[in-house]
């Protein structure tokens, strides 16, 4: 009953969200600047997402063998691709990570193992992320003339970067306890991989590069639905618009970030004296390209050997 409540929440909030979004726009009239123009954008922005997906499964590989569960890269694309498919289907914005969990675990890998995979991917990803904001911020707060603006991407990007640096501020704290209790046990064992993954030698500006790049390659899809609708906005704005709206979405509080990333983008357009009718059209044309990414993602997974097997395979938890 829990669940479903959720999950009808979340959906609500979607639906709440979007209805007062899709009131700023004029459906027609966004139909109505696509031409086959705009088409050879938009499949420019599908062939990037696929790109990002790829740029995504290459640092998930480096992170999953710390965390004893290798994978190879086929295997690793295929679970990115399954989890994007769930992530549109599944009332969450993280359920496409439930699914990659339960493929690792499933093939081979355990529950702990998988889990630890996911997790510090995800984390690494935050980290990122305000990272690039906060080097942005000199520029962000020049576009963004208005004070409640300026301040709530002040608290976001804070925000996540306190909890990024407390988490590996935590990985690093000698205390014996936390490996024992069971409230930090595992949180502390993810923190120690994700250190070890970020100040290694070898591995941590590799991480780095891919994390980085991740992000970067999110401003440029949405720089390609810019150009599909000939949006009066420049890359400079949408490098430093974007990564923000991308950090809110990724609250699991809608669907597939439905309506968040929407009410999102139109306020961030709006703050930074844009159109924000046009934030909505860019954030609408950039979760149409991921539901269309997000079919192919459920082609891979009818047709895949983990949909075949239906679950008769016992998952192994190594100790």
């Amino acid at each position: 009953m829990r669940r479903i409540l959720l999950s009808t929440l979340k959906i609500l909030i979607s639906a709440a969200l979007l209805y007062f979004s899709l009131r700023k726009v004029s459906l027609s009239e966004l139909a109505s600047r696509i031409d086959a123009g705009s088409l050879g954008w938009i499949a420019l922005a599908i062939a990037v997402t696929f790109l990002q997906i790829f740029v995504g499964v290459l640092r998930w590989r480096e992170i999953s063998a710390q965390c004893g569960a290798p994978l190879e890269t086929r295997q690793a694309m295929r679970f990115n691709l399954i989890g994007t498919f769930f992530n549109q289907t599944l009332p969450s914005s993280i359920g496409g990570d439930a699914v990659r969990l339960w493929l690792v675990a499933r093939a081979g890998a355990g529950w702990r193992a998988a889990t630890y995979s996911i997790f510090v991917d995800r984390a690494i990803g935050l980290i990122a992320l305000a990272v690039i904001i906060v080097a942005s911020l000199p520029w962000s707060y020049r576009l963004i003339g208005d004070p409640n603006g300026r301040s709530a991407l002040l608290l976001v990007d804070f925000a996540a970067l306190a909890g990024g640096a407390g988490f590996l501020v935590l990985g690093l704290l000698p205390w014996p306890w936390l490996k024992r209790w069971w409230g930090t046990h595992h949180l502390h064992a993810c923190a120690v991989i994700a250190n070890r993954v970020i100040f290694s030698r070898r591995r941590g500006p590799k991480i780095a590069v891919l994390s980085l790049l991740v992000h970067v390659l999110a401003v440029v899809i949405a720089w390609c639905v810019v150009q599909s609708i000939a949006a009066p906005v420049l890359f400079g704005q949408v490098f430093q618009l974007v990564p923000p709206v991308m950090l809110i979405t990724m609250l699991p509080i809608s669907i597939a970030g439905w309506g968040v990333r929407e009410a999102t983008m139109g306020l961030a357009f709006g703050y930074a004296g844009l159109m924000t009718n046009e934030g909505v059209n860019v954030s609408l044309l950039f979760g149409a390209v991921s539901f269309f990414v997000g079919i192919c993602g459920g082609l891979v997974w009818i047709f895949s050997p983990e949909k075949a097997a239906q679950g008769t395979r016992p998952i192994a938890v190594p100790e």
